[in-house]
């Protein structure tokens, strides 16, 4: 089969189109012969840290198809079933939560291929009103952006959620579901360009990165701040978040060390708190959520399997707004 692997050079520069061979699914498992998947600021971020000491895999966590094959007792799956991957694997019950989830596409193989093997678990039947496109880019993004706004932040109608940094998968979907739900959306970013393109989406205000956010928002405070930015952000979330609010953290692009004053932690009682990935239990509630408010993922381009790697040197270069798709079929 046709896949990418990443292998001899960290970063973008290790990946390679190439012929792998083709497995059979084992006991509990099905093979899924994948149309589309997508992009995660995650590969880029376990590409970063490989060497050329480390054994080549294929990254990528998202993906969607039909199910090709089922190995002994993977039922009731059939082959020919149109199925989205949930690439959170052995994470079944919500209040169960690992120390660190493990994720498909590192250091298991992961869905940049034609093809792809799964625990039977970790395939849903794929929502017919979403196109292959769609569904093969939003698991790991939706989830994550599902479980940080409604089970650790307890989002609720009314209340205003600021998200730095619109552009990738997880921002984006957290502004259509807080939206949906009829939260108040504000947003941030460097770029004009993806300020004005946060305005078609269902967003109140796209605010100046580099500019008093405070002052931008006229006084008006925020309930629940979405953080994946970390300490080149932190300084101005206590400007602006209203006594007894909560600071979801669930990335940390400019690094890991913080400075938290904290008396403006203490004397207006706010919420820190982490998140990660979700459970299968929050992925499929994150589906139903998703049809019933007939949500579709934002797509920003679409890449043949081949050019992957332009396809990660856009979402490097921090072009995109919304999902990047691969198409494989």
């Amino acid at each position: 089969m046709k896949a990418i692997i990443h292998a001899g050079m960290p970063g973008i520069r290790g990946l390679q189109y190439t012929e792998q061979q083709d497995k059979l699914p084992g006991k509990g498992e099905v093979k899924v012969r994948l149309k589309t998947a997508g992009l995660n600021h995650r590969d880029l971020f376990l590409m970063a840290d490989r060497t050329n000491q480390d054994a080549p895999f294929i990254p990528g966590s998202d993906g969607a198809g039909i199910i090709e094959a089922v190995g002994d007792e993977a039922t009731p799956l059939t082959p020919g079933a149109e199925v989205i991957i949930n690439p959170c694997i052995g994470w079944e019950k919500t209040e169960q939560v690992p120390i660190v989830p493990v994720i498909l596409g590192g250091p298991s193989d992961g869905t940049f291929a034609e093809s792809v093997i799964v625990p039977q678990q970790n395939v849903v039947p794929k929502p017919a009103y979403l196109t292959w496109e769609e569904a093969g880019t939003l698991s790991l993004s939706a989830l994550t952006a599902y479980r940080a706004l409604f089970t650790r932040g307890n989002l609720q109608k009314g209340q205003h959620v600021l998200i730095p940094g619109i552009g990738g998968g997880v921002a984006t979907f957290a502004a259509l579901m807080a939206a949906a739900i009829g939260a108040e959306v504000t947003v941030t970013s460097r770029s004009e360009v993806k300020r004005q393109a946060a305005l078609q989406l269902p967003i109140a205000q796209a605010l100046n990165t580099h500019e008093s956010w405070k002052d931008q928002l006229k006084g008006k405070a925020v309930d629940l701040i979405l953080d994946s930015v970390g300490p080149v952000a932190y300084g101005q979330y206590f400007d602006v978040i209203k006594p007894n609010g909560k600071i979801i953290m669930f990335g940390a692009s400019s690094g890991d060390e913080i400075t938290i004053p904290a008396r403006a932690v203490f004397f207006p009682q706010l919420h820190i708190i982490g998140t990660s990935m979700g459970s299968r239990e929050e992925f499929i509630a994150m589906l139903q959520f998703m049809e019933r408010h007939a949500l579709h993922p934002v797509i920003d381009t679409i890449y043949p399997l081949k050019e992957t790697a332009l396809a990660f040197g856009r979402m490097e270069r921090s072009e995109q707004l919304g999902n990047i798709a691969i198409a494989i079929d």
